[in-house]
């Protein structure tokens, strides 16, 4: 494909995206602080350990975007971090996000903290009159994804899930291409996140380290002693604060599998997991196969499925970390974050094939500086389908059964047991309220 060809193709994506979301309705008036497009946005970017460093770096390379303030409960990273700040003003220290929300001068607020936190902390700065930016998956369960879906459009805020492959132009013409029929009657996708993951051992619990603000860390979670093995990173592998792989890395595979089928809930799910290999201090699987049903999507029906495997492993067509579409005419393989392979017919001959980058974030401020949801490539609304995919899979496993469900009211049919795994019990005062919409 030509490149005139591929910019032709991207904005004529780009343009439909944005006319079916327009539908929806778009956001109110801008912001009394803001007196035009070029005024300088200030983020706070809460969570500056893993992810939180990408924020950083995101907001450092835009224009008129100035990181005002660093959070985190973690005293100790607040230097290093400060020093990856592109500013002559030198941010501000907070290790409690509640002053970051209090702060008038805050326009947006950046989440990074550990999946336990995401919607707490999305909803009490949405409540608090900010925009925001929250990491993948925006929930840590079903429930609280549909309450900050219900904050933002209640208050009319600009929320961008972190899943930044639909702001890919590679994504962007991948997905054209499957919704445009390339591939045929499209049926199946299926999400692999086939990462090396190594023991974590086994470690006793010991004291919080000095500069270390525990209770605001746990947050919604229970109280419970402090852990090396249940802070930094290895948080993911613990049911109280993470989502295992499902919800870490294949979160972003989830939401390509579901954006190729152009699905939201479904209305059967399927999982089956557990641990294997490491004898460690992890809780979730972190070995999983999921499956999950739309009966009444396309002619006959769709089917997405989900793997994840921890070790020495085969690829799929190029493929550990990525998705594969099936039709009826060929199939597609996305193979890293921007980058497609079609296959066409029986022999599986190549055909046309694409990639490419953007700036997720700055495709973020320009929906801030412009008061216009539709303009976002990872609106919230899909951030929720998303991670509740991830959910319902993790649910499924635990119980080991399959389930139907609601795709309308968010339920599982008869299975109180399993309803209960939809929310969770919250720590006052970190808690996660009904929000009507």
């Amino acid at each position: 494909m030509s490149e005139q060809s591929r910019r032709e193709f991207i904005s004529t994506t780009a343009k439909a995206g944005a006319g079916v979301v327009a539908a929806a309705g778009v956001l109110g008036t801008s912001k009394s602080a803001w007196a035009g497009a070029n005024d300088k946005v200030r983020v706070a970017v809460i969570g500056i350990n893993g992810r939180g460093k990408d924020h950083i770096g995101g907001w450092n390379g835009l224009e008129n975007v100035e990181i005002a303030t660093l959070c985190d409960v973690d005293e100790s990273l607040f230097e290093s971090r400060a020093a990856m700040v592109k500013s002559t003003k030198k941010p501000k220290f907070e290790t409690d996000l509640r002053r970051v929300m209090e702060d008038k001068d805050i326009d947006v607020v950046s989440i990074a903290t550990p999946n336990h936190w995401h919607s707490l902390a999305a909803i009490w700065a949405i409540e608090a009159g900010k925009d925001v930016y929250v990491e993948k998956p925006c929930s840590h369960n079903v429930f609280e994804g549909r309450q900050l879906l219900n904050a933002a459009r209640k208050h009319n805020r600009i929320v961008q899930h972190g899943t930044q492959c639909r702001s890919n132009p590679g994504m962007i013409e991948g997905m054209k291409h499957l919704h445009d029929g390339t591939i045929g009657e499209v049926y199946m996708a299926r999400g692999l996140c086939y990462k090396t993951r190594n023991t974590i051992g086994k470690k006793p619990d010991s004291p919080v380290p000095a500069g270390v603000n525990y209770d605001t860390w746990l947050g919604p979670a229970p109280e419970r002693a402090f852990s090396e093995n249940r802070f930094h990173y290895n948080w993911h592998w613990h049911w109280a604060y993470g989502n295992g792989d499902i919800g870490n890395q294949g979160v972003h595979q989830m939401d390509i599998a579901r954006w190729g089928l152009g699905v939201k809930n479904p209305s059967r799910v399927s999982g089956a997991g557990g641990k294997f290999l490491f004898d460690d201090d992890k809780e979730t699987p972190n070995t999983i196969t999921t499956s999950f049903d739309y009966p009444s999507a396309g002619k006959m029906g769709k089917m997405l499925t989900f793997e994840v495997r921890p070790w020495i492993t085969n690829d799929e067509q190029n493929a550990r970390v990525g998705v594969l579409f099936y039709g009826s005419e060929g199939y597609m393989v996305i193979d890293e974050y921007d980058h497609y392979q079609i296959y066409m017919g029986p022999k599986g001959e190549k055909g046309p094939e694409g990639k490419g980058g953007a700036s997720h974030y700055q495709n973020f401020i320009d929906a801030v500086r412009k008061k216009d949801r539709t303009i976002l490539n990872a609106e919230i609304e899909e951030g929720h389908y998303s991670s509740a995919l991830c959910h319902l899979g993790l649910i499924s496993a635990r119980l080991g059964r399959s389930f139907q469900f609601d795709p309308e009211t968010e339920q599982v049919i008869g299975d109180e047991e399993a309803n209960k795994m939809l929310t969770r019990e919250y720590r006052e005062p970190f808690v996660v309220k009904p929000i009507s919409a």
